[in-house]
């Protein structure tokens, strides 16, 4: 099993951290490339989006379902 990586993110004026496998962050890394957004812009979005959802989870959610999503 993989390790967490951790980053931190500023997600509206706040530094946050954010835990995930390194398979999610290549993911999100290759969606952020696809919709011309830096890591951080992309879970920025998600962060808005993610309603009650924990923020790892949601951005677990989109680095699964992003093949299927249109930028």
């Amino acid at each position: 099993m993989s390790q967490l990586r951790k980053r931190s993110v500023s997600l509206a004026g706040h530094a946050t951290s954010l835990a995930l496998e390194p398979e999610f962050w290549e993911a999100l890394k290759a969606l952020a490339a696809v919709r011309g957004l830096s890591l951080a812009g992309l879970i920025g979005a998600i962060d808005a989006d993610r309603g009650d959802r924990p923020l790892a989870s949601a951005c677990r959610v989109a680095a699964l379902t992003w093949p299927s999503a249109r930028p």
